[in-house]
């Protein structure tokens, strides 16, 4: 499940060097194919030894100034310092490096693979100054409550916390970086507002009825910007759906059959339905429109908690925790907060070839959906 977060305010690094880092235990800066490569050859044997993303960059001066295709104030680039912080943790620098590992590890096996954070926009920037190599590594961000449901569902988003996501927000689009928008609102005008503003805004947008993201909208009918082309990467979608929670379908077939019956450009749901992984036939059968278009088919996936209804989840951990894991989120039960710097979690993740992103991979998606980015604003607060 998605999880709310409080907002913040608001790359891809060279692949060698991303990628000779991958494995390091260092706390240092750091045609599509969908034929799966052993893990292994990116940087020795991931599936040996726990994974940290934290990887050594350069150090560079700041870069031109990007053209700015917006009415905010433009914002200059620079690559992250080589050297990480020394006293304590920087939560928003290990964040950004396990993002950064996540798109360097998925890309090589897939260089079209789609990465999207959602929420912690912020995270690409640090003292008014673009963190390149964080936005090089993402094609996009998703962002919860811009118009409604920030404090309550179907009700709107005060404007000074609209404001302060809509300055982060903008930088993405100046960087050339898609901007998804989920609303939460059922009445069809604030529906309709939804979709007319964020669409004026640049932005792709989805309403959503249902903060458990367990259904397809009735509204509106047809869909926003419904459309026969193909959709072969991030930058062609003009709408796109957000059904992560299956569990109002009887069965596997009929969750399938229900959003094949649909024209979204975009898809994103859980590798999963009924603890079962979906598989490449799934994912090709989602991948074509009602209207016999092609689509992407993105997966979701938590980065920032642990889910006791996952795979990887072990018995023992409600007696005997691993280091890493934490309190459970008592607004999402069965969630809990974990050290994502940890390099036991994240081999859990990404980094081999039995980690959740080689499960992604493995099935054919066309992207990830990371979600739980913001969780270092929980640690912040500590």
């Amino acid at each position: 499940m998605h999880k709310k977060l409080v907002a913040g305010m608001i790359c891809f690094i060279s692949m060698i060097t991303l990628l000779s880092g991958c494995n390091s235990n260092e706390k240092a800066t750091a045609s599509r194919s969908k034929t799966s490569t052993d893990s292994s050859d990116i940087s020795g044997n991931f599936s040996d030894e726990p994974t940290n993303f934290s990887s050594k960059v350069p150090s560079t001066s700041p870069s031109e100034t990007s053209e700015s295709t917006s009415n905010e104030p433009t914002v200059s680039s620079v690559t992250e310092s080589s050297t990480a912080p020394t006293e304590g943790i920087d939560y928003r620098y290990e964040m950004r490096q396990f993002v950064q590992g996540i798109s360097a590890y998925m890309k090589h096996q897939d260089p079209g693979f789609a990465i999207i954070p959602q929420n912690g926009e912020d995270l690409a920037i640090q003292d008014g100054i673009v963190i390149q190599e964080y936005m090089d590594a993402v094609d996009g961000i998703g962002r919860e409550d811009f118009l409604y449901g920030y404090y309550e569902d179907d009700t709107a988003t005060p404007v000074d916390d609209r404001e302060f996501m809509l300055s982060s927000m903008n930088i993405y689009l100046e960087y050339g970086k898609s901007v998804l928008v989920i609303d939460y609102c059922s009445s069809a005008d604030n529906v309709q507002d939804s979709y007319d503003t964020n669409r004026d805004y640049g932005f792709i947008s989805f309403a959503a009825d249902e903060r458990n993201l367990n259904s397809i909208p009735a509204l509106p009918q047809p869909i926003m910007s419904d459309n026969a082309d193909d959709v072969l990467q991030l930058s062609d979608a003009k709408n796109y759906l957000y059904i992560i929670n299956p569990e109002l379908y009887s069965s596997k077939n009929d969750f399938l059959d229900a959003i094949s019956s649909t024209n979204y450009d975009l898809v994103i749901v859980d590798l999963f339905f009924d603890e079962s992984p979906l598989t490449a036939v799934d994912i090709d059968r989602l991948r074509v429109k009602e209207n016999g278009a092609a689509r992407l088919v993105v997966c979701y996936m938590s980065i920032g908690e642990a889910e006791n209804y996952r795979y990887y989840w072990q018995d023992e951990w409600a007696k005997n925790p691993p280091t890493w894991l934490g309190q459970e989120n008592p607004d999402w039960e069965g969630n809990f907060e974990v050290n994502y710097w940890d390099p036991d979690w994240q081999h859990i993740i990404c980094g081999n070839d039995q980690s959740y992103a080689q499960m992604i991979l493995n099935a054919g998606f066309d992207g990830v959906y990371l979600d739980l980015i913001d969780a270092f604003e929980y640690y912040e607060e500590q």
